[in-house]
């Protein structure tokens, strides 16, 4: 296991790795998919900088394996920056956290998202395993594990909550960078889809849009007041009657 590795062996560092295994995505919602989804959490956890969201990064997970390379993954405990480079790949042994959640996004092309990733990320100990199969027809395109004794057990349930990480995670129709379709968001823990930036920014124009507008009624509703004293008083003058007078 990795993390008990020899700290006092002369280890590569991230600087010493290859960044990625230079295989390139075949299907551009490898890395859409997961970016809306690190997107979304820059909004949600703002505040915090106790966590790192990778899309298609290496993880290495020992000095003498290659790199795996997931299309998103998230990391609890370790800091969302590390120095103004950014990462350059993540290094267990030197991150000291194994990844929490673990997202594959199947394409035409099979990468063993079903098999082989999936003994390995169990191997690794990441404790929720997502593959979403935007391809499926008859089976669940959206599909959950939990690392449990070592295996991996199926979550059931639309949005599916991750308790560990106190994220939902589900599927939606709806759009991002101009594509109309479905996508994955997270979920509160009653199941309601949290907003993304895109989603944020239009829902504060129409708020900022509708008090314009209230303003703008509130405006034109004081003036007509306005006019009706002022109407008023010169139908007093008229009949000899100074309004002025207490």
């Amino acid at each position: 296991m990795l993390l008990k590795y020899n700290p006092r062996a002369c280890l590569p560092s991230a600087e010493d790795l290859p960044d990625s295994d230079d295989t390139p995505v075949d299907n551009e919602l490898q890395k859409l998919i997961p970016g809306l989804l690190r997107e979304i959490l820059a909004l949600i956890w703002s505040n915090r900088m106790d966590w790192f969201f990778g899309v298609y990064m290496g993880i290495y997970y020992h000095p003498d394996e290659a790199a795996i390379v997931p299309d998103g993954f998230l990391s609890i405990g370790v800091p969302r920056i590390i120095d103004s480079d950014l990462r350059l790949s993540y290094v267990l042994w030197e991150e000291k956290e194994v990844p929490r959640f673990v997202l594959e996004v199947v394409s035409q092309t099979r990468r063993g998202e079903y098999t082989q990733k999936k003994q390995d990320y169990a191997q690794m100990g990441v404790l929720y395993y997502a593959i979403y199969n935007p391809l499926r027809k008859r089976k669940p395109r959206l599909e959950v594990y939990q690392l449990e004794a070592g295996e991996y057990q199926l979550l059931e349930g639309e949005p599916v909550w991750l308790a560990q990480i106190n994220l939902g995670i589900g599927r939606e129709q709806g759009t991002y960078q101009g594509a109309t379709r479905e996508w994955l968001y997270w979920y509160d823990e009653q199941g309601k889809r949290y907003l993304t930036p895109e989603e944020m920014i239009s829902a504060t124009q129409q708020q900022l849009q509708s008090t314009e507008n209230r303003v703008f009624v509130a405006e034109e509703q004081l003036e007509q007041e306005r006019q009706r004293v002022q109407r008023l008083e010169e139908l007093l003058r008229e009949a000899g009657i100074d309004p002025d007078e207490n």
